[in-house]
């Protein structure tokens, strides 16, 4: 198996579990919990912010003395999440009123932002690309929002694209791009189909290209990052991203980033005829 991928145990509480020393990076913990109706976990945020994005399943959330029950979606697939941020130093509780997947991530914080629940009103949607590049972004947590988190959930029509023109952000260079910690947590309708993710470095030094399954995390270390779905099937991945200087500040791959802004392609591509021409191959 890749050691770029994480796959999804259905049969265990903790169904995924990339640590900072399992990636091999600095700041992001990321999980995937699965809970039965009753059931509950309970957990403090100790020198970490969390934040709890519901994938599927109802919920009564607990951060501090705040408390919140929601009716949440029946899979990522149909609507916008609800999400709870923690700060440092709180104790947090979710307990399922139904069967209930939820996904968490946290990272080093100094405890600067009060815990909130993220509604669905809360959520910015965000149409980005065109033509067969076109995908939607829901925007959970964007620069400060958090101390250094982000999260975003992205939807891929099947046959698109996604993370196009292919970026980085692997370095720190200010307003250029940022050194961020991230994985792509897929889910694919129907779940048999599969994505295709390229994890490159200008040099070629990585230069791999992932199957991608229904439920899993793919981890982005370095390099670009784009992803394609398997015609017939529609993808969604859960990004969540950390890092000291957290921004959506990336540098597009040289020889592609003049596909920003001209998404139908080039002048004098080539272009199927609307009709045929009654001739054979």
């Amino acid at each position: 198996m890749s050691d770029h991928v994480v796959k999804l145990d259905r049969s265990a509480p903790i169904a995924a579990d990339v640590t900072p020393a399992r990636a091999g990076w600095r700041h992001l913990h990321f999980q995937v919990r699965a809970l039965r109706a009753g059931e509950r976990f309970v957990a403090e945020s100790g020198d970490h912010e969390v934040c709890v994005v519901l994938l599927a399943g109802d919920a009564d959330l607990a951060a501090g003395a705040e408390r919140w029950t929601v009716a949440g979606r029946r899979r990522v697939f149909d609507g916008l999440p609800h999400a709870l941020y923690v700060p440092p130093g709180e104790r947090y509780a979710v307990r399922a009123t139904s069967d209930l997947e939820v996904a968490l991530g946290t990272a080093l914080a100094d405890g600067r932002l009060p815990p909130r629940l993220i509604a669905p009103d809360d959520v910015k949607v965000e149409i980005r690309g065109g033509h067969n590049v076109t995908r939607q972004i829901s925007h959970v947590l964007d620069p400060g929002d958090a101390e250094h988190l982000l999260c975003v959930e992205v939807y891929t029509p099947s046959g698109n694209w996604s993370s196009y023109p292919p970026h980085r952000h692997d370095e720190h260079h200010p307003g250029v791009e940022v050194d961020l910690d991230e994985v792509y947590h897929y889910r694919i309708d129907p779940p048999e189909g599969w994505a295709l993710q390229r994890l490159y470095t200008d040099d070629r030094a990585l230069n791999d290209v992932v199957l991608v399954a229904d439920g899993d995390t793919v981890l982005v270390r370095r390099g670009y990052h784009p992803v394609a779905m398997a015609p017939g099937y529609d993808g969604y991945y859960l990004n969540f991203l950390a890092g000291e200087h957290p921004s959506w500040d990336a540098r597009d791959e040289p020889d592609l980033a003049w596909v920003r802004g001209r998404w139908a392609g080039r002048e004098g591509r080539m272009r199927l005829p609307l009709s045929g021409t009654g001739r054979g191959a």
